[in-house]
């Protein structure tokens, strides 16, 4: 994969699988707790697959110490992802995206309370334009937008307070990106499956032909393959070159909202967009400038 592929190259086209999972979500018919548990044991065994033929080395004892901090991570992943693919349901992939990268900003706050670090006027900038934006993204006031727009929105940013979570929590787990990506995955499943039994069972057989094919291509490209792309390239990347790539994702969601979904975006909704993507991406360049 070195040998042919640059690490610019390998982010960038994770970067752009992200961006169109929202298009690839909202044409699987089942509940979205389903494609989750599908989506974590496709893209588990895939990873497992991929460590077992590496013959990659890791500590047992490492493992055990991280055990319940990756397990919580896992879980937060699984739920993380419930959220994010009932807010498509509810609003635009476009608004529902947006609002999932209110979590830099979430983590932004979160980290002078648990690493006593420095919460400065950079810091107060960031939250305040990102919640602004997120309010222009709401429409609040606005008498045309419906309860599902605002149900939608909400789904969003409970998936990025899950999402932050997990960034937080993997600054405590010393596990390799792959090790760690995989026994999360796997607590996510043992998680989502009893909860799957219990919120309505599994419904998979009623899946079409295409239904199924979209299914396998969320679970093992969209996420075994692409993160392992996303883990091998960014070990090779400066911090400041992996922020800048790493907002394509939400770039593409956006353009294939409204290109290939026709989903309607407002004025208002891409100056909100537009301040959480520039005040979050200002953020992180210039902390990353610093260190």
């Amino acid at each position: 994969m070195k040998r042919f592929f640059s690490p610019e190259l390998k982010l960038i086209f994770s970067m752009v699988v992200f961006g169109t999972i929202g298009v690839f979500v909202k044409n699987i018919n089942l509940p979205s707790q389903e494609i989750a548990l599908y989506r974590a044991l496709l893209a588990s065994l895939l990873i497992l697959g991929i460590l077992l033929l590496s013959k990659k080395k890791f500590s047992f004892k490492e493992i055990k110490k991280a055990l319940p901090l990756l397990i919580i991570s896992g879980v937060a992943i699984g739920f993380n992802w419930i959220f994010l693919f009932e807010a498509y349901k509810y609003t635009t992939v476009s608004v529902a995206t947006l609002s999932y990268y209110f979590a830099p900003v979430i983590v932004t706050i979160a980290c002078p309370i648990l690493f006593k670090e420095k919460f400065g006027v950079k810091e107060i900038i960031c939250f305040v334009f990102s919640t602004i934006g997120i309010v222009l993204i709401t429409g609040i006031g606005d008498l045309s937008n419906s309860s599902n727009h605002l149900l939608g929105v909400l789904f969003g940013l409970i998936a990025a307070v899950l999402y932050a979570s997990v960034v937080l929590i993997n600054k405590f787990i010393t596990v390799d990106g792959l090790y760690r990506t995989f026994f999360q995955f796997l607590s996510a499943v043992i998680v989502l499956t009893p909860y799957v039994i219990f919120t309505g069972g599994f419904t998979i057989t009623t899946l079409n032909t295409n239904g199924f094919i979209l299914l396998l291509i969320v679970g093992l490209v969209h996420t075994g393959i692409t993160y392992y792309l996303y883990f091998t390239s960014i070990k090779e990347l400066s911090g400041q070159k992996t922020a800048i790539l790493s907002y394509i994702d939400p770039l593409v969601a956006i353009i294939l909202s409204v290109t290939l979904l026709a989903e309607e975006l407002t004025l208002l909704q891409i100056i909100g967009g537009a301040l959480i993507l520039g005040f979050t991406l200002f953020y992180e360049l210039s902390s990353k400038k610093q260190k």
